[in-house]
């Protein structure tokens, strides 16, 4: 694999067209990486695979690049959606790296009943997205959609497409997270006897979980699949990176 630095720009490719870099990619090309003229970049924009430039011209804080070939053709990931509640702003930074990373479409965050945060710094994701995507040769970007509230996403939801509503309660009102009865079935398990040949999005909820009119509409719902992450109460972060995984190993580009 080449060493080569490797950066999203979003402009179009044209073989031996000049394309002029932000102050921020020149100073982590000619600062961060310490490269100059002549030295290889990749380049990627999302639409015409990966390509392979040179640094044209360098000075202390502006560079350009010269296209020269495609070295990849475009390729995209899994239709796959994550819905999330947002959380502290470290872990909700976390959350949208690791989405990325693993390979999610589009980041949709929610708000429910128990939603910590409502605040989206969406310069800030696309930003953690971008560098995510750079790093992991992923060829393109992920979508990240406004934050709406779970009622107004269930309410307009394409009926093509399941939602696997990770949902860690059980139905006893009287036990710790509803005891065992009632609960999902482990995701592995239900994904194997589903249909997924349909369009799919993965619906993680806040610390503290879902309420029981939440978790009573959702399961109510004939495109909404219940499953559990296991005997153990996950946080968000690591239940959005547990679902995503065992997502993309039964249905996704691990198989």
């Amino acid at each position: 694999m080449s060493t080569a630095p490797r950066l999203h720009i979003d402009a179009p490719f044209i073989a031996g067209a000049t394309l002029p870099l932000t102050r921020e990619d020149a100073h982590y090309l000619l600062n961060v990486m310490r490269r100059g003229e002549g030295d290889p970049v990749r380049v990627f924009n999302g639409r015409d695979g990966e390509w392979s430039a040179q640094i044209a011209h360098a000075s202390k804080k502006a560079a350009t690049l010269q296209l020269e070939a495609q070295t990849r053709p475009q390729q995209g990931v899994p239709d796959l959606w994550l819905l999330f509640a947002p959380v502290k702003r470290q872990k909700t930074d976390l959350i949208v790296e690791k989405a990325t990373e693993l390979g999610v479409a589009a980041i949709c965050p929610v708000m429910t009943a128990r939603t910590q945060s409502d605040r989206i710094k969406y310069e800030r994701f696309a930003s953690i997205a971008r560098e995510a995507a750079e790093q992991t040769e992923r060829l393109d970007l992920p979508t990240i959609r406004e934050i709406d509230k779970l009622d107004r996403v269930l309410g307009a939801w394409p009926a093509d497409r399941v939602i696997i509503f990770c949902d860690e309660s059980g139905d006893d009102a009287d036990e710790a997270w509803g005891g065992a009865r009632g609960r999902g079935q482990p995701m592995a398990a239900a994904l194997a006897e589903a249909d997924m040949s349909r369009r799919a999005a993965i619906l993680i909820g806040p610390e503290g979980g879902f309420s029981p009119a939440e978790r009573e509409r959702l399961r109510s719902l004939d495109h909404v699949i219940p499953v559990t992450l296991g005997p153990r109460i996950l946080r968000a972060e690591t239940a959005v990176i547990a679902a995503l995984t065992i997502w993309q190993s039964a249905c996704g580009d691990w198989r």
